[in-house]
């Protein structure tokens, strides 16, 4: 130890300084990340300028090689399954199974509610967790407002069993493609796309018997505040109308013991029929094209009828259009977003019908309905003359809902403004989806390829346009992991990873290979939570490659073990963005992950140090 410590290089011991510094200021969060791995950056960088690493005559710490992190294919890998979980998420490519299990929720709560959290899992297996998680927490919220339970009591699982799930396949998490990178650049060894399957799926069994036994009973019952005015709301009316074009789903279609069975929680309060009005009850009747159906919805049952069959209002749905900042063309909407709002005294729409204000030409959105207090209107919505406090239900695309904040006609309900997914585009992403995991499953193509290639598709085929594609990509990631690789790639040429890795092989030296691995797997689950999944993964690859060389175990045991324990984020808000996403709507505190996570993570440490050494063959 004394003959490493003589032959190190400074170059070395500065390269951890920096590593140290860096881990400390990620750790206080005073500063944003995007500066702290800027700052890293900046810092080998400069001091490998002044000071080159060379080796046999060759500088092996160059501008190039520090920087290569940032054209790296597993980063580039992880901004493929970004854009492409966006685009899953602005189709709705997973709204038809989740609404099956929302209406089965009340024949069988509890098995639907199990059901539910294995979907979620399955899904983040092959999906990045943040799109998941973002996914599922208003479907949560609705479990929980139709269970008459604490949205708190389901948030946090929510957000575990994500992570969990994503342990269980290759590109389950960025984690793990981090690592897996930084094993290929560290040896040349290579991981897997199921290889991480069946430990993980033994962590996530014991993840998810937690969470139902002691976990369930840490959570906390903490009640849910009230968001003003959204519960006065739920159960008003407004009055809409569908057109019934050729070709119209509802052609020929009639009642059935009274009830239009295709318009469900959906009352027909009249059906147009050129200069004919048909009023109930309706007997002997079919639609027809070139009916207007005037309807009474409320707005989740419009919310509901637009996800489940938007060619149902397809005259409106085909108004939505955006125009591309960039070279002025006109395409559909990938981002629609329905938001009421109130006509204003002394507006200009009073008195005017909806036809005559000319509002879609006006603002590019359209009117999907009108709700009128103590009125039972049955007219054309066309036709209906505006009055003073009218709640108009207004779709149109985000740009051009955010633009109706300045109009003085209008008093925009931010609170009520939600995001709807496309499902005109919905098949087309799962396909696109399905393509990329066959690709990387049967190693047709790496998983940098087809990531690549299935964002491009997303774009190419409108399942999101080209301005959320950029925004589904987080600068923050993109800098953390360029930093990460580089202050690895500097670990592990100067000398500190094997350095590090000698040092604790040494301490665990007489104790067996169990040790080792049990404390490396703490030890990463300790950081992960302090410093980031990504970060802890691409900075402790090395250093286990040089553990594992020095105790003389295959180096792929303990690369396995920092990718199992990087993922242990369970015990801060900070350590991963789904347990940030779910914080929120959890009405959750920062000890509460520490309650429910600290015990996950010991819990998980156990399992893996009980079955590694039957798993990895160590006895």
């Amino acid at each position: 130890m004394m003959e490493t410590l003589q032959a190190a290089p400074w170059q070395m011991w500065a390269t951890m300084a920096i590593v140290a510094v860096t881990i400390v200021f990620y750790t206080l969060d005073r500063f944003p990340l995007e500066l702290v791995s800027g700052g890293a950056i900046v810092a080998l960088l400069v001091l490998f300028l002044i000071a080159p690493f060379e080796a046999d005559g060759v500088n092996r710490l160059s501008t190039e090689v520090l920087l290569s992190g940032f054209a790296s294919p597993a980063l580039f890998a992880i901004l493929g399954l970004l854009i492409i979980g966006q685009g899953m998420f602005q189709a709705g490519a997973l709204e038809h199974p989740t609404e099956y299990l929302l209406r089965a929720f009340d024949k069988r709560p509890m098995i639907v509610t199990g059901l539910v959290f294995i979907f979620i899992m399955m899904i983040s297996a092959f999906l990045n967790n943040t799109p998941v998680v973002v996914m599922f927490i208003p479907i949560m919220a609705a479990i929980a407002q139709q269970s008459k339970i604490r949205v708190s009591r389901f948030m946090m699982p929510l957000s575990y069993l994500s992570i969990l799930g994503g342990m269980t396949t290759l590109i389950g998490s960025s984690t793990n493609l981090l690592a897996a990178q930084s094993y290929r650049a560290t040896t040349g060894g290579e991981i897997g796309f199921f290889e991480l399957t069946p430990m993980g799926l033994i962590l996530a069994s014991a993840g998810v018997i937690y969470m139902a036994t002691a976990g369930r009973w840490l959570l906390p019952k903490r009640d849910n505040p009230n968001q003003p005015g959204v519960n006065d709301r739920e159960g008003k009316h407004f009055i809409a109308q569908i057109e019934i074009t050729r070709g119209h789903p509802l052609v020929g279609k009639g009642p059935v013991a009274g009830l239009f069975v295709d318009l469900p929680d959906i009352t027909v309060r009249m059906v147009q029929r050129r200069e004919r009005a048909m009023l109930p009850p309706f007997e002997d009747f079919a639609f027809r094209a070139g009916d207007f159906v005037i309807v009474a919805a409320t707005r989740a049952s419009l919310t509901s009828l637009l996800k489940s069959s938007p060619e149902m209002l397809e005259g409106l749905m085909a108004e939505t259009t955006i125009a591309d900042e960039e070279d002025g063309s006109v395409q559909r909407s990938t981002q629609l977003t329905m938001v009421e709002a109130i006509v204003a005294p002394g507006s200009r729409l009073i008195g005017r019908s909806v036809a005559q204000i000319s509002f879609h030409a006006q603002t590019n959105c359209v009117i999907l309905g009108i709700e009128r207090r103590s009125r039972m209107i049955r007219t054309q919505m066309n036709t209906i003359r505006l009055e003073a406090g009218d709640v108009l239900l207004i779709l149109g695309d985000l740009k051009d809902i955010r633009a109706l904040r300045s109009d003085r006609d209008i008093l925009l309900l931010e609170w009520s403004m939600q995001g709807l997914p496309d499902q005109r585009n919905a098949n087309v992403a799962a396909l696109i989806f399905a393509g990329v995991i066959a690709l990387t499953a049967t190693g047709l193509a790496p998983i940098a390829v087809s990531a690549i290639a299935g964002a491009t598709a997303m774009v190419a085929f409108g399942c999101l346009n080209v301005r959320q594609a950029a925004r589904a990509i987080d600068r923050r990631i993109y800098l953390l992991i360029g930093a990460s690789l580089a202050m690895g790639i500097a670990l592990e040429r100067t000398g500190g990873a094997a350095f590090l890795g000698h040092a604790i092989a040494t301490l665990s030296d007489g104790f067996g290979p169990i040790v080792l691995i049990s404390a490396f797997f703490i030890m990463c689950a300790a950081l992960t939570n302090v410093l980031s999944n990504n970060a802890t993964a691409v900075l402790f690859t090395p250093v286990a490659v040089a553990a594992a060389q020095q105790a003389g175990i295959d180096e792929h045991i303990l690369v396995l073990t920092v990718i199992f324990g990087s993922n242990c984020s369970f015990a801060t808000p900070i350590a991963y963005q789904t347990n940030l996403l779910v914080m929120g709507p959890g009405h959750y505190k920062f000890r509460d992950f520490m309650i429910v996570g600290g015990p996950l993570i010991i819990l998980l440490w156990i399992v893996y140090t009980a079955t590694a050494s039957f798993y990895f063959g160590l006895n």
